[in-house]
């Protein structure tokens, strides 16, 4: 059960205790206000020795993890504390991660979230449970969290940060939300309500989007192909974006929309994904860190699994020619193999060219390769040379001549 100490988590714990459920303490220490981070420690701790639970607290670098992630300090924290809180859960097979969240809460975030143009996701508010976490202070608000805080005479610390309207979540508490439960008194109920319907009307239209799924999304290595021409096939097509990727993080709907009719290779980016326009389709896969990686092999491998198949052996004759073939002359290669993907500036002699040079991103372009071919794309080198671009051609360079003594056949395993 989490405990930073304040009135709903410290009023969550002794309605627990009293039911006499099995539960523990997590508190965590985010470094944020100084000395009273340390007593908000002490006294979490001192409360979980006065009613004899185990205590479980944690001190996390908040600043150096917002500033590395480059999210906010609100952001950082939950961050932290949500995978803390699972790490808790599993590694001591707990059912439950339990938060003092309230009514109250769930409205701000509602505003907040309207606020941020989230869609009807985010303004289904806080779930009361999922698979690992439950709130069950939910059903409540603010005002009768203190009052019966106030009636079991319990105490409890109070964070002084709750007061600050730097943040938008407390101008919307202190300013936004009192003036709404004014108007109407009966406004947090209805609140409530509205959400209910919200929650079933998503229901229904989840439904929906999974059937669009099946017939438009397809599943390959590590990325979503998406189908255009079924895509195109619904509307408004905003909308339907908005339902599809709006989990992946996107929120500039125009340029998403934009892809549609964008030639191969543009691409927008969430802070977490990627959408890439190909050739009658979009494909959908995390982001990828800008390395270049090798993999290294001497000149008599026999075998390489990683990251494609080939198959290397010495022949007495050239046989069948294939683009998932490649000849070579084998002593041309006693420097050792190495496959990696191509970068900026890459050039090689293609077969059929008479020893003219080509740059790669060239070549590239005269197959009509998109961008995602392009980044799929794996070169045989020796010795910083391109030997075969894989599947596609091979380099004029390590040719089999009438001099070749020892002939290399270097097969593409599908």
């Amino acid at each position: 059960m989490a405990c930073s100490g304040g009135i709903d988590s410290v009023v969550l714990v002794w309605l627990c205790h009293k039911l006499k459920l099995d539960f523990s303490i997590a508190h965590c220490n985010f470094g944020l206000r100084g000395k009273d981070s340390e007593e908000d420690e002490k006294w979490v701790a001192q409360l979980g020795k006065k009613i004899n639970k185990k205590t479980y607290i944690k001190s996390f670098k908040t600043n150096e993890y917002a500033s590395i992630n480059k999210v906010s300090i609100q952001v950082a924290a939950r961050d932290l504390r949500y995978a803390w809180f699972e790490e808790l859960r599993q590694s001591h097979r707990l059912k439950y991660c339990v938060t003092a969240h309230h009514a109250d809460d769930n409205l701000e975030t509602f505003l907040i979230n309207l606020s941020r143009g989230t869609g009807i996701r985010g303004l289904m508010g806080i779930p009361e449970k999922t698979d690992n976490l439950a709130r069950p202070l939910l059903q409540f608000n603010r005002g009768q969290i203190e009052q019966y805080a106030t009636q079991q005479q319990l105490e409890w610390r109070e964070d002084t940060s709750n007061l600050d309207k730097k943040y938008l979540r407390n101008q919307i508490r202190h300013e936004v939300v009192p003036a709404l439960k004014k108007t109407h008194p009966e406004f947090l109920a209805n609140f409530d309500a509205s959400q209910g319907y919200l929650r079933d009307s998503y229901a229904i239209l989840e439904q929906h989007f999974n059937a669009v799924r099946e017939s438009c999304f397809k599943q390959t290595k590590g990325a979503i192909s998406i189908n255009l021409e079924e895509l195109k096939k619904y509307s408004p097509i905003r909308g339907y974006l908005h339902g599809l990727l709006g989990e992946y993080g996107f929120r500039e709907w125009g340029d998403v929309e934009g892809l549609l009719k964008a030639s191969p290779g543009k691409q927008v980016f969430s802070n977490t994904h990627r959408l890439l326009k190909g050739r009658g389709y979009l494909v959908l896969e995390e982001k990828r860190a800008a390395t270049i990686e090798s993999y290294h092999y001497s000149w008599d491998t026999k075998h390489i699994d990683q990251p494609v198949s080939l198959h290397l052996e010495e022949v007495a004759a050239m046989g069948e020619l294939s683009d998932s073939i490649l000849y070579a002359d084998k002593e041309t290669l006693k420097e050792g193999i190495s496959i990696r993907k191509w970068k900026k500036g890459d050039y090689f002699y293609p077969f059929g060219m008479k020893g003219k040079r080509k740059l790669l991103s060239k070549f590239f372009k005269d197959e009509k390769m998109d961008l995602i071919a392009k980044e799929n794309q794996w070169l045989l080198c020796s010795n910083g040379a391109i030997v075969w671009v894989i599947g596609r051609r091979g380099d004029h360079r390590f040719r089999v001549t009438p001099a070749t003594r020892n002939i290399l056949k270097i097969a593409l395993l599908k």
